[in-house]
């Protein structure tokens, strides 16, 4: 079992920067990867980014490439997702999410979630 709890959400201007964090509880952290998903109001969750487990390999949804960072620390069990040059079309709900099996853009292949955290960014 892992137990996944976002923080670091919250409201900044168009261009702003933002960090969120995913604390994992477990001993098991170094077993799964990693990933970010968001969710708009009436839209699917939907991925944005994710890490494998050693922290050396990730992938970026496009609408992200070169303003969001993924990365973890494994020695602490938690995930970051650093977010540069927000845009109101970022603002979602935003999860961490863990997969045993493999970094999948379908929230379906993923085995646990955190509760979620709001990110708003206004224009």
């Amino acid at each position: 079992q892992v137990q996944l709890v976002e923080t670091g959400g919250g409201l900044v201007q168009a261009g702003g920067s933002l960090r969120l964090s995913c604390a994992a509880s477990g001993r098991t952290f170094t077993t799964y990867n990693m990933a970010w998903f968001r969710q708009a109001p009436g839209k699917e969750r939907v991925f944005v980014a994710g890490l494998d487990r050693s922290g050396g390999k990730s992938f970026n949804t496009d609408s992200v490439k070169g303003r969001f960072t993924i990365s973890r620390d494994n020695a602490k069990n938690t995930v970051a997702l650093q977010m540069n040059s927000l845009k109101p079309e970022d603002t979602a709900v935003y999860y961490c999410a863990a997969s045993r099996y493999s970094i999948s853009h379908n929230y379906r292949d993923y085995d646990y979630w955190g509760q979620g955290t709001q990110v708003t960014v206004s224009s």
